[in-house]
């Protein structure tokens, strides 16, 4: 079952595509827009379709046809999370990143397990309850344990009655014996970026370490979902190679998941590629993408595989964040620090930082403005922890049955964070939020969502359906 290369990446097959349909007719545009209003998702030649759009009005209906998509199937919700950096060592040369080995400008650092603990009560004091850990590719002498180590510091980390109640992981490829050993320690989803489904792109931009097997890369995913995670994200780092080829190239990677294991990825990642210290190619991507290709790439991702989350980082300015959400984004980041220690400390730091943010804003002003724009903030974890992934979350996700669920928890979840952390004024938009989003519920979401909420407003937390 164990792939042992890449031949699912078929670069000459991207390349036909492309050219054959670099310039696609009005008529052929229109015809991939009615087939994506079916959320049955889209193949490779149909997303090379809306890859070749340009006429200003064929961009707009893209961008409805998205937003229409995501409400149908996702609502007013945007999930919530922090990204948790224990350590910034790394035994690789990728040329775009601040942490690469040979890297002399940045202070490194990693966490102990004391330090992963306080660095995780200082999220939870935010009103956090979920976290990704993230950490450069080489660990302290403990070696991986030191991840599965640190991934117990953040359950046993509590701030009152709080704690985070599910931690996401993004670390380097493992074997199928170490997956299931993460797998073990109750994480959710297992997330990695290819970074550039290109090759030559790859080999160019990885010099040195184990990050240059281009091959072990791209299989990580099949040996995770091998080990049991059925849960797992993907993404690309825009900027490095052509997008268009990265989003074919991506296509085909989640339809070899989806033939071997019956599920594609539970999530997708769009990083574009931003400034970090000690790297010039960061501050000069070679395929640097627009502000309107970006938002293009959201859209079509949404159209391509309608039930998969979308993760937009804080990389994104306020605003382009804000333009995302209509066409497609589910899940967002809040107050990142990509700093070790950032967070108890209160300091972004750059110095020993992954990149540069372009989202500054503190939790509570990030969720204020989500609230303000009619978007609910969800800090919901109930589908991990009723059994609700891989296939069986696709079973409810796809005619539409899991919208029952998802609704009335994102509510409750918002409410726990108005209740215990909101500033003033952002609860008080919160609480109209809720009241209005409630009423405009009706027959089971509507009773499950007052019930829940009601069962806050009394005093009970971690409530869902």
């Amino acid at each position: 079952m164990e792939p042992t290369n890449s031949t699912f990446i078929n670069e000459q097959e991207i390349s036909h595509i492309l050219e054959r349909h670099s310039k696609p007719s009005y008529e052929a545009v229109k015809e991939v827009l009615v087939k994506a209003r079916e959320m049955k998702g889209l193949n490779l030649q149909d997303v090379a379709i809306l890859t070749g759009i340009s006429d200003p009005l064929q961009l707009h209906e893209l961008f409805e046809t998205a937003n229409h998509i995501k409400e149908t199937i996702y609502g007013k919700r945007l999930v919530l999370f922090a990204p948790l950096y224990i350590s910034n060592l790394c035994a690789n040369e990728c040329t775009y990143c601040a942490f690469r080995a040979k890297n002399k400008a940045i202070v490194r650092r990693s966490l102990t397990q004391n330090e992963i603990v306080k660095e995780t009560e200082a999220l939870i004091k935010q009103g956090h309850k979920r976290v990704l850990l993230v950490a450069g590719e080489s660990y302290p002498k403990q070696g991986f344990q030191y991840v599965l180590d640190a991934v117990q510091s953040v359950y046993k980390a509590i701030d009152g009655d709080a704690t985070i109640r599910r931690v996401n992981v993004n670390v380097a490829p493992l074997s199928v014996d170490e997956f299931k050993l993460l797998k073990a320690e109750k994480i959710g989803t297992y997330q990695l970026f290819q970074e550039t489904y290109h090759r030559e792109t790859y080999q160019k931009v990885h010099v040195g370490g184990k990050k240059m097997n281009y091959d072990w890369r791209v299989t990580a995913l099949h040996r995770a979902m091998e080990a049991g995670i059925d849960d797992v994200g993907i993404g690309v780092l825009f900027g490095l190679f052509d997008y268009r080829f990265e989003l074919l190239a991506m296509m085909q990677h989640i339809g070899e998941l989806e033939r071997v294991f019956g599920v594609g990825p539970h999530t997708i990642s769009v990083p574009r590629m931003e400034p970090a210290t000690g790297s010039d190619i960061a501050s000069h991507p070679p395929h640097a993408v627009s502000d309107l290709e970006f938002r293009k790439i959201v859209a079509i991702l949404r159209l391509a595989v309608p039930y998969t989350g979308i993760i937009m980082s804080t990389r994104e300015t306020a605003q382009m964040r804000r333009d995302t959400f209509a066409l497609g984004v589910s899940q967002i980041s809040a107050g990142s620090r990509t700093n070790p220690g950032g967070y108890e400390e209160e300091v972004e730091d750059e110095v020993s930082g992954q990149f540069s943010l372009g989202d500054h804003r503190p939790l509570d002003e990030v969720i204020r403005d989500v609230a303000e724009m009619g978007y609910v903030p969800s800090f919901c974890t109930g589908c991990y922890r009723l059994g609700r992934t891989g296939q069986d979350f696709m079973d409810l996700a796809k005619p539409g049955a899991i919208k029952a669920h998802c609704g009335p928890n994102a509510l409750s979840s918002f409410m726990e964070y108005l209740m215990d952390y909101a500033s003033p004024k952002t609860r008080e938009t919160g609480l109209q939020l809720i009241e209005k989003t409630i009423a405009g519920m009706d027959g089971l979401p509507a009773t499950r969502a007052k019930k829940l909420v009601d069962q806050v407003k009394k005093g009970q937390k971690d409530v869902f359906c």
